[in-house]
C-alpha cells in the first residue's frame, strides 16, 4: 500500500512539473508566433526621394511626432488589477518591476501590433518624443523596452509637465517647442490635446487586439506631412470628420 502512494505521488509529481514545463513552452511559442505574423503583415515601401521632393523636404523645418504610450503604443497593466483587458494566457511583451510609493509593482506590458516596424520607419522622418500622462518612473521604464537602445526616444515628457485641469491631464505641446507649425501629437485621448487639436491625429484606443493595424494605416500621412510648411493646414482639415483609425 505504501509503495502504491509513494507511486502514485510520483506520478502526480512528474505530471505537474510536466505540465509546468508544457505551459511555460507554449507560453514562448504564443509569443513567437504572434511576432513571426506581424513581421509577415508588414508592408510599407519607403521609396527613395525624387529630386524634387528631395528640394521640398529641405526647404520644410524638420517635423517633431509627439508619441502618447498607453492605449496608444502600448497597453499594460498591474498585479494588483482583478481584471486585466487582456485576454488571459496572452503572453505580455515585456514585464517591468517598478516601485511606487515605496511598494514593488510589476507591470505587463503588451506592444500595440507593429510598433516596433512603425517607430523604426517614422524615425527616420520625424524627431520623435514621447509624452505621457504616466509617472516617469514607469514611462520611463515602457520608453526604454520600445527605444531598445536604437536612440530614436531620447526627448521625454512626462505627468509633471502636463497640465491638470478637471481632473484630467494636459499636454502643452510649447513645452515641447515653440514652433507648433512643425510638431505633430498622436494620442488617443483627445483631451489630453484639446488646447492643440489642430496639431493632433487622432487614434483608437488599443487594449488586445492581435490584428490591429492602426499604426500601419497612419505612415502614408505621415510619410507627407514631412513635406508640408505648417503641419495644422493639413490636420485641422480632419478635426470634425470621422476617426479613420
Amino acid at each position: 500500500m505504501l509503495k502504491t502512494r509513494q507511486c502514485l505521488l510520483g506520478i502526480r509529481t512528474f505530471l505537474g512539473v510536466t505540465s509546468r514545463i508544457w505551459g511555460f513552452i507554449l507560453y514562448i511559442l504564443r509569443k513567437h508566433l504572434r511576432t513571426i505574423i506581424q513581421y509577415q503583415t508588414v508592408r510599407y515601401d519607403t521609396l527613395p526621394l525624387s529630386p524634387a521632393s528631395r528640394n521640398r523636404l529641405n526647404a520644410v523645418k524638420r517635423k517633431i511626432l509627439v508619441l502618447d504610450l498607453d492605449e496608444t503604443l502600448i497597453h499594460s497593466h498591474h498585479d494588483g488589477v482583478l481584471r486585466p483587458t487582456v485576454r488571459p494566457g496572452t503572453p505580455p511583451d515585456f514585464i517591468l518591476k517598478v516601485v511606487i510609493d515605496k511598494h514593488p509593482v510589476r507591470f505587463f506590458v503588451h506592444k500595440r501590433p507593429h510598433v516596433d516596424f512603425f517607430l523604426e520607419v517614422v524615425s527616420q522622418w520625424y524627431e520623435l518624443v514621447v509624452f505621457t500622462a504616466s509617472m516617469e518612473i514607469y514611462g520611463s521604464a515602457v520608453a526604454d523596452k520600445l527605444d531598445n537602445n536604437r536612440g530614436i526616444l531620447k526627448r521625454r515628457y512626462y505627468r509633471q509637465h502636463c497640465t491638470l485641469d478637471l481632473g484630467s491631464y494636459i499636454k502643452d505641446l510649447s513645452v515641447v517647442h515653440n514652433d507648433l507649425s512643425s510638431i505633430v501629437i498622436l494620442d488617443n485621448s483627445p483631451g489630453a490635446y484639446r488646447s492643440h487639436p489642430d496639431n493632433a491625429i487622432p487614434i483608437k484606443s488599443w487594449f488586445s487586439d492581435p490584428s490591429d493595424t492602426a499604426l500601419l494605416n497612419l505612415l502614408p500621412m505621415l510619410d507627407a506631412l514631412r513635406f508640408t510648411s505648417d503641419v495644422r493646414s493639413v490636420l485641422s482639415r480632419n478635426l470634425h470628420q470621422h476617426r479613420l483609425w
